[in-house]
């Protein structure tokens, strides 16, 4: 057999189990994605393109920038028992060395990195259990990957928040807070679409203005109860299912909130639990950031900006931390 027969066979192979995976994974309810295929592991990322940075950069007019995260620290709300440890080991930690005495300090970090402070959900953090159509029950995760792919003592083989994409977008602040004159929502309030599109008014804008790829932010005014813990932790408001349905007809690349869920806590339906991070995160891939605060953008009446935020590529991990910001 020669090397060209031998090399056409590879590639036929190739061909057919590339298709044969896609085909597997193509029964599912909600995968492969619409847009981005059935290997995709990036999601709304993928809106990040030449064209779209571009289009984005053009936004700064002013060079100001706003820090949108919070501090991380021990001294800060943590969903259930989640972990935030830092300390320094040794003071300094080495040292001194060289003719010039040279001393440093290091940090050992222990705590759950991708699910703490202003956090970023990845791609492998929320899956849900099917009934696949042999009949057996799987817990399925972004674009129909199984928990059989996904899992790894030491890291997710797939889905890990490395394969998500730098984003530098155009960023939308939906103010849900001033549009309802309130410092905070109440404790449960369940943001409705009407309530979005009234705030996009009050801002002089409405949802034919966003455009897929945008990151689009909700105000609460939850950041307020930062330092309170058992306040900030107990039942925020935020978007249900109507809300979620809207976005993802909006194509954002990601969406973000200040409170640690995004979505109405509890939901409306006590059957539910998390739903909106299903609809939004496992089925559609439009990225989660949690834990935000917007005070310089609500002090200027900041609501459209260039919005920069780079996951750090752990490999493996459910999610990131990190330093959004928006600049204007």
């Amino acid at each position: 057999m020669s090397a060209r027969i031998r090399l056409l066979l590879l590639l036929q192979m190739l061909i057919l189990t590339a298709a044969a995976t896609a085909q597997d994974r193509a029964a599912g309810p909600w995968w492969p994605h619409p847009l981005w295929g059935a290997e995709d592991q990036a999601g709304g990322s993928n809106w990040i393109t030449p064209d779209k940075i571009l289009q984005a950069a053009q936004l700064v007019t002013a060079g100001n920038l706003y820090e949108l995260g919070q501090v991380y620290e021990a001294d800060m709300p943590l969903f259930g028992n989640r972990t935030y440890a830092m300390h320094i080991p040794g003071s300094p930690t080495g040292g001194p060395v060289g003719d010039n005495q040279l001393v440093w300090h290091d940090e050992f970090f222990c705590g759950e990195i991708g699910q703490i402070g202003t956090q970023f959900d990845g791609p492998g953090h929320i899956g849900t259990v099917l009934t696949m159509g042999d009949g057996t029950s799987q817990e399925v995760f972004y674009n129909g990957f199984t928990l059989e792919e996904v899992s790894g003592t030491y890291g997710l083989r797939q889905l890990g928040v490395e394969h998500i994409k730098p984003i530098f977008t155009r960023g939308i602040l939906i103010d849900i807070a001033s549009e309802k004159g309130v410092v905070a929502l109440d404790h449960s309030y369940e943001v409705t679409v009407a309530d979005v599109r009234a705030a996009l008014s009050r801002q002089g804008m409405s949802e034919e203005d966003l455009h897929p790829g945008d990151a689009l932010f909700f105000r609460y005014g939850w950041s307020i109860h930062w330092q309170d813990h058992d306040k900030y932790n107990t039942d925020p408001p935020g978007i249900g299912l109507e809300v979620a349905a809207w976005l993802v007809e909006r194509q954002p690349s990601m969406i973000g909130s200040d409170h640690w869920s995004t979505e109405v806590i509890p939901n409306p339906d006590p059957t539910l639990a998390f739903p909106v991070h299903q609809e939004i995160i496992t089925k559609a891939g439009i990225w989660n950031l949690e834990n935000m605060a917007y005070d310089g953008l609500v002090q200027d009446e900041v609501y459209e900006f260039l919005f920069v935020f780079a996951p750090t590529p752990y490999k493996g991990a459910t999610g990131s931390p990190g330093r959004p910001i928006a600049i204007r």
